[in-house]
């Protein structure tokens, strides 16, 4: 599985609405996850090594995060006809198994993850209260492979800036992942098999 890079979404971009089903068939948008001081969205899925490698400690500060007024939403995007470990049944269940404090959304048509320009899992989008951009990186600079602790400083670091209403810097680092799994002949632009 290759790994790639976040495609890096313009700081200042709004963001797209969306209206998807969670893990318990009820439609959420995004007026319905967002908090008070902004959002967090997080492309995501249960089969990538690179999700799993950061999930324990990401649960964890998306409660912190939540209680402090910053919603959190995970997205599943993947083709899940050929990825059936990512089906709404199986996104149920690891979101029970792991009490995902967070929803945990099915982009059946994959047109939130083509509208994000979401390249990867995990790709995280970080909007203020505004609901503009003003973080798309990475969580930390450990990977399944380093070993680098997973902390989360990167992420924390902006979502702290974020809460004390601090200038974000620009400069930043790339998630990497697993390429999201797109339905055949749904590849985005930005996609490469190379």
């Amino acid at each position: 599985m290759a790994a790639v890079n976040s495609t890096m979404l313009d700081l200042g971009t709004t963001a797209p609405e969306f209206s998807l089903k969670d893990t318990n068939g009820k439609k959420l948008s995004i007026n319905d996850v967002k908090g008070d001081k902004g959002l967090l969205v997080a492309f995501w899925c249960n089969h990538c090594p690179y999700v799993k490698h950061i999930r324990d400690q990401f649960i964890t500060l998306a409660g912190d995060w939540m209680n402090k007024g910053v919603g959190v939403v995970a997205i599943m995007s993947n083709d899940v006809d050929n990825y059936p470990d990512d089906s709404p049944e199986k996104m149920a269940e690891e979101s029970r198994n792991f009490s995902y404090p967070f929803p945990y959304l099915y982009d059946e048509t994959q047109k939130v993850a083509h509208a994000y320009r979401a390249a990867c899992t995990p790709d995280f989008f970080l909007f203020d209260k505004d609901l503009k951009l003003v973080y798309r990186g990475q969580f930390d600079a450990s990977r399944p492979k380093n070993v680098t602790p997973v902390t989360g400083q990167d992420m924390a670091r902006a979502i702290d800036q974020l809460l004390v209403g601090e200038q974000i810097p620009e400069e930043q680092v790339p998630s990497i992942g697993c390429n999201i799994k797109w339905k055949p002949g749904n590849e985005p632009d930005f996609f490469s098999k190379a």
